[in-house]
């Protein structure tokens, strides 16, 4: 019983987190720092279908979203699609070269502070969330949709990214997935 209100709460929590921030808005400028010092501005993807994941170097979660989305980044390149990636671990800094080359990872990733990735999903410093995060941008630059960690479109996040990216080409808007229990994210360090 313990367990089931320890879910449901999670549950809620989710849906509060998503209920915060507004959908859709316009994307603010974000900068996605390399270890080698060059930066990945957001802005610079304008015309494009944009897709954001937020992960820790050490989540087996996002490890597998990276996989994902370097599928996704191949296929999807010549259609005005760009995969874009942020780790933002304490260790990110120093672990990110390696993440990329021990997952594939062939599109921008670099590192980012927790700060700086709450703030563009407009989710509050103290709030709990889970990783991988997810955010979907359209061609004009507008977050359409957001997935944090623990919501059921990870679940089978091969399938729902790719219509969710088709969504998108055809200019309609990505539709946000109703939040589901923690069972199978990381939780923030």
């Amino acid at each position: 019983m313990r367990t089931l209100a320890t879910l449901l709460a999670t549950a809620m929590l989710s849906t509060a987190i998503l209920a915060g921030a507004t959908l859709p808005r316009k994307a603010p400028e974000f900068v996605i720092q390399s270890p080698n010092g060059k930066q990945t501005l957001l802005s610079s993807y304008r015309g494009k279908v944009v897709v954001m994941a937020f992960m820790f170097t050490t989540c087996s979660h996002c490890q597998h979203t990276a996989g994902v989305l370097s599928a996704v980044q191949k296929e999807y390149e010549s259609k005005g699609v760009q995969v874009l990636g942020g780790t933002f671990d304490k260790d990110a800094p120093q672990q990110v070269e390696q993440f990329n080359r021990m997952f594939g990872v062939t599109y921008p990733c670099g590192f980012t502070t927790p700060k700086n990735v709450l703030q563009f999903l407009q989710i509050p410093e103290n709030d709990p969330y889970f990783v991988p995060i997810l955010v979907f941008i359209d061609k004009a630059g507008n977050i359409r949709s957001q997935y944090i960690g623990d919501e059921k479109f990870l679940d089978k996040q091969e399938v729902n990214i790719r219509a969710e990216i088709d969504k998108l080409l055809k200019g309609g808007s990505a539709t946000p997935a109703p939040a589901a229990a923690a069972k199978k994210s990381a939780p923030k360090q």
